[in-house]
């Protein structure tokens, strides 16, 4: 690949030349290096750099240059959404008359850093969760700001028969990926919680329209786990979900419930009931509840199948990710439980009538003037 002439370095030499302090424009002491999925993550004392990686991932192509730079821009102005204090800018990546790559100065663009500020993890919620020190006042704050988010989004470019799509889609996917063998979990138990959850939502249309109607489907954050919650001060809330709009258009409802189902998988189910309760209180949403716990059943498989998809990653702690593919499709089955259905092979016609019933009652109800 070349640019203005000259050629890129490649992967490699980039992730090298950021873990030398000397790399930087600012005086630097050390330099941890984080890699994910899609990313290389590189800590200094005060900042924190983000490098995509070239990769081509589903709905994910940054292979390119140009692609990278794009994609690190709408990362900062997403991000600047829910935390505007910590999205810095976006910085090029340059090597100088020397050869050697630095961030920012003079030279080739080789390619594109999103620079924040460096935020300490033991504010973040998921550390919170883990030590204990999470509270329900830590809860209310962080429904108050999405509630204030949500408010200022305008209604997603999707109707409810697109929405449903978008859902369904979801559940195909996950049960897909949930009953491959390398999860090793039992498929007769996955197809039955996808068979429920499709049955749901077909029963569900009529509240899902009107959520659509009512404005409840914005552009979300897209990805909000305790780990992108800050819980300092200022409040802000991190790493949005920047190369999918299609997977940010979500009910503000299914967000929050995300969020408070990841609490209740980390052990803090009450903490989880003050988030919502929050969220409706502030939100003046009344959320049929048998709606918000099948948006939480969809969501865990969701989490599941990414469970199960980082087994197909070379150096992988599998035990890790097979328990938490375990732990989301045990959620999955809680919330099913919670909404008036029990997603096993041998469930009774009289009980899935029943619990499709009490979906169509709830429509009804929210319908009624």
């Amino acid at each position: 690949m070349t640019a203005g002439g000259g050629t890129i370095a490649g992967l490699d030499a980039k992730v090298a030349a950021l873990r030398d302090p000397g790399s930087y424009p600012e005086p630097v002491s050390r330099v941890e290096a984080l890699e994910t999925h899609m990313s290389w993550v590189f800590l200094t004392p005060r900042h924190a750099w983000k490098l995509k990686k070239p990769v081509c991932l589903e709905e994910q192509d940054f292979r390119t240059l140009e692609a990278r730079r794009f994609y690190c821009e709408e990362e900062l102005r997403l991000n600047r959404r829910l935390a505007p204090q910590v999205y810095l800018a976006v910085v090029p990546l340059r090597v100088g008359g020397d050869g050697r790559l630095r961030v920012g100065g003079a030279g080739e663009v080789q390619d594109w850093l999103v620079q924040m500020h460096r935020l300490p993890a033991a504010s973040m919620l998921d550390h919170l969760l883990a030590t204990g020190a999470a509270s329900a006042p830590h809860m209310r704050a962080v429904a108050a700001r999405l509630c204030a988010f949500y408010r200022g989004q305008p209604p997603a470019p999707v109707d409810a028969a697109g929405y449903r799509h978008l859902l369904s889609g979801h559940v195909r996917d996950s049960g897909r990926d949930l009953c491959r063998p390398e999860g090793g979990l039992p498929e007769e138990t996955v197809r039955a919680v996808c068979t429920a959850q499709r049955a749901l939502l077909r029963s569900a249309a009529t509240l899902l329209e009107r959520r659509v109607r009512q404005g409840r489907v914005v552009e979300c954050h897209g990805d909000l786990r305790p780990e992108h919650v800050y819980l300092g001060e200022p409040l802000a809330i991190i790493d949005c979900l920047e190369f999918s709009l299609r997977l940010r258009i979500q009910d503000a409802a299914d967000e929050v419930g995300f969020l408070a189902l990841e609490c209740e998988r980390a052990g803090a189910a009450p903490l989880a009931e003050v988030l919502l309760q929050a969220y409706r209180q502030g939100s003046a949403d009344d959320v049929p509840r048998e709606l918000a716990h099948l948006y939480q059943s969809c969501r865990a498989i969701v989490r599941g199948r990414l469970a199960v998809r980082h087994l197909l990653e070379p150096r992988t702690d599998a035990a890790k990710w097979r328990r938490r593919a375990r732990q989301y499709l045990a959620l999955a089955i809680r919330h099913l439980r919670a909404a008036g259905i029990r997603p096993a092979p041998d469930r009774s016609a009289s009980r899935r009538r029943a619990s499709a019933g009490s979906l169509r009652r709830t429509a009804v109800r929210s319908e009624a003037p």
